[in-house]
């Protein structure tokens, strides 16, 4: 039987409301990690973290992109209101492949000085591996931190900082990992690795 068949336990109401709170505490507070396991509980199907990202974050207005997964682009045309849309298009895009992460990252659209607003999030789900420190810098983060974050997370934000983007443009990250743990790292965040 696949997900779609079973019925979700995921309320379009209230549990989308918590998720954006969760969200929105993680986006407030760049390299905090904050746990969207109970959510995912409540979806069936693969990748049910990303699925619950996407029916807080997409509605009818933005459209969206899936890397290389059509397991994930149905589920998610299934249960939102969204479009699916060319990557450099995409207001947000989901990776599920860490080697489909660099081309997304030089191809999605960074927003306009005018219009720096007009950019994409990507959504990377990272399966739980060895973890690396990074020294964190920049808004919502009172001095610096570390984080203790995958090799996938430091891949995006070095591919991110090769883009070059001149302030305001750039892009949004959502880190998404097996264990349902999520966290954010905002375009004016910066990093460097830890000693």
């Amino acid at each position: 039987m696949s997900g779609l068949e079973r019925k979700h336990d995921f309320h379009t109401g209230y549990d989308t409301q918590a998720m954006f709170r969760l969200i929105l505490t993680a986006t407030s507070n760049p390299s905090r990690e904050v746990n969207i396991q109970p959510f995912a509980d409540k979806l069936f199907g693969p990748y049910p973290h990303l699925l619950a990202v996407a029916m807080t974050l997409l509605d009818n207005e933005v459209g969206y992109c899936v890397r290389e997964n059509s397991d994930l682009t149905e589920n998610i045309a299934a249960l939102t209101l969204s479009s699916e849309k060319p990557l450099e298009d995409a207001d947000f895009v989901f990776i599920t492949d860490p080697k489909m992460l660099e081309d997304a990252i030089r191809c999605v659209k960074c927003g306009t000085l005018r219009d720096p607003h007009r950019s994409a999030t990507l959504v990377v789900w990272s399966k739980d591996e060895s973890k690396c420190a990074l020294w964190m810098t920049g808004p919502g983060i009172a001095g610096a931190t570390t984080w203790h974050t995958t090799k996938i997370a430091r891949l995006a934000l070095q591919a991110r900082d090769a883009q070059r983007f001149e302030y305001p443009e750039g892009i949004d990250f959502l880190f998404v990992s097996e264990s349902g743990m999520l966290a954010a790292v905002p375009r004016l965040v910066r990093w460097e690795d830890a000693a």
